[in-house]
């Protein structure tokens, strides 16, 4: 019988924490700067400028933490990272194209020849879409237990649209943020047509994700367990109500406040991540390989940790010293 101070155990579910963490941690922040190229379309070259400055210090740093994501899931669960990245081949390469794209795109935009710079434009904002495109479809496909059949692909392409304009909202905020005057007004607006895709995207992953497995039914609408989790919907319904308060009635009169309807947004994605993982726990391919079935040794996973604790609170560390040296409003963007 396994107890929890067996290392099979813990070191499993620990390493499931740390890369749960990651990927929540990127999905804001990266999620953000997605976002925001998504928006290039509706605003002026000017603008564009400006709203490049706001992520400038910010967007490499965000994408360490895709790879630590993804590094703890080769290393920690390699099974789990063969059969995933197997069924998803195909939108795995569109992503890495994409973040290839808006990565050269950012750099030649503000260093091309002034007629070459709206191609860079369009390419920064193609690289944005294709990314999360494709990150939107891998989570349709992995809610669907990662086969390949035609209702499954329609949930996909769905839910790739729905993260997408999920990310555009959360850029949206982003830039109310970073901005002022017209283009943070602006902005107010792409927030509040944003904000009905990010719920109808979570309202569909909700209403999905009970429904592929009868063990997630169960998880979610058994007694009591019905009873505990009904303040994360409750909660939930509060933010977006709160979030739309808050957007009808702004800008504020104390542009101090301007980073509440980010910090109300990520916590948004914070509750939606976290009901998730707990409707899938244990398991890290759906229904078929649980965290402690695709771990490595208990060995091998304890001098990986010895590892990630050095690596782990280094990438926060200069995440959020990049945050705290950069905060205040975007300035004008040079490279001089």
């Amino acid at each position: 019988m396994y107890t929890f101070g067996d290392p099979s155990v813990w070191l499993p579910f620990v390493f499931a924490g740390l890369m749960g963490v990651s990927i929540l941690i990127y999905v804001v922040l990266d999620g953000f700067d997605l976002g925001v190229g998504v928006l290039f379309p509706f605003a002026t070259d000017a603008e564009k400028d400006k709203m490049v400055a706001s992520i400038g210090p910010f967007w490499d740093a965000n994408e360490t933490w895709l790879v630590l994501a993804v590094g703890l899931l080769l290393v920690a669960f390699p099974q789990a990272h063969g059969a995933i990245l197997t069924a998803l081949y195909l939108p795995v390469a569109i992503m890495l194209i994409g973040l290839i794209l808006r990565g050269v795109a950012f750099e030649f935009r503000a260093k091309a020849p002034a007629p070459y710079k709206r191609a860079w434009n369009n390419a920064f904002f193609a690289g944005s879409l294709m990314t999360s495109l494709s990150q939107g479809f891998m989570l349709g496909m992995y809610v669907m237990g990662l086969e390949w059949t035609l209702p499954h692909v329609g949930f996909a392409l769905l839910t790739a649209v729905f993260l997408t304009v999920g990310y555009s909202f959360i850029g949206a905020t982003w830039v109310i943020h970073k901005t002022e005057k017209v283009l943070q007004l602006k902005a107010i607006d792409w927030a509040k047509g944003g904000i009905w895709g990010l719920v109808l995207g979570i309202g569909a992953i909700s209403a999905a994700t009970p429904l592929v497995s009868d063990r997630i039914f169960d998880k979610w609408f058994s007694w009591p367990e019905a009873l505990w989790l009904s303040p994360l919907p409750i909660l939930s319904g509060v933010l977006v109500v709160s979030l739309w308060v808050m957007l009808r009635r702004m800008p504020f009169a104390a542009d101090g406040f301007s980073w509440l309807p980010f910090a109300a947004a990520t916590t948004l994605w914070a509750m939606a991540f976290g009901g998730m993982a707990y409707s899938f726990y244990p398991y890290v391919v759906p229904e078929k390989l649980t965290i402690y079935e695709a771990a490595s040794a208990p060995e091998s996973l304890f001098i990986i940790l010895l590892g990630t604790l050095v690596v782990l609170p280094t990438i926060l560390a200069y995440t959020v010293l990049s945050y705290v040296i950069f905060r205040g409003k975007a300035t004008e963007l040079r490279y001089d």
